[in-house]
């Protein structure tokens, strides 16, 4: 069954650094495909926090993780990364990644993973 798979949450203290992977299985054409990173905390809505396009290596983040966070991907390990620098309580939440639609607006996705969960606590 094709998938895409999280990794790389944990418990963080504020300042402290985290990198996300986003892997896909099951043998879906991943290279065709945005991938989206939107994380949720409780009691608040999804925000989309970084897209990757499929194609000319076009990113997009929110204002909220502009400057601190960087995506990534590797086609050739059907993979995305999501490098969290300076992490902040706020930064708190799971997050989950997409494949589908380029953008930060939740819109069509063919595939998404289960999330990773994100603390950042002192």
């Amino acid at each position: 069954q094709a998938q895409l798979v999280e990794s790389g949450g944990g418990l963080v203290r504020p300042g402290e650094s985290l990198t996300l992977s986003c892997v896909a299985t099951g043998g879906f054409a991943f290279e065709w495909y945005a991938i989206t990173w939107f994380r949720q905390a409780p009691g608040k809505e999804r925000e989309g926090i970084a897209s990757f396009a499929a194609t000319g290596r076009r990113t997009m983040y929110s204002d909220s993780v502009k400057d601190r966070f960087t995506i990534s991907r590797d086609n050739s390990k059907n993979t995305v990364y999501l490098q969290m620098n300076s992490l902040k309580p706020e930064d708190s939440g799971v997050y989950s990644c997409f494949a589908g639609d380029y953008g930060l607006e939740y819109s069509n996705y063919d595939y998404w993973g289960q999330g990773t969960q994100v603390t950042v606590s002192s």
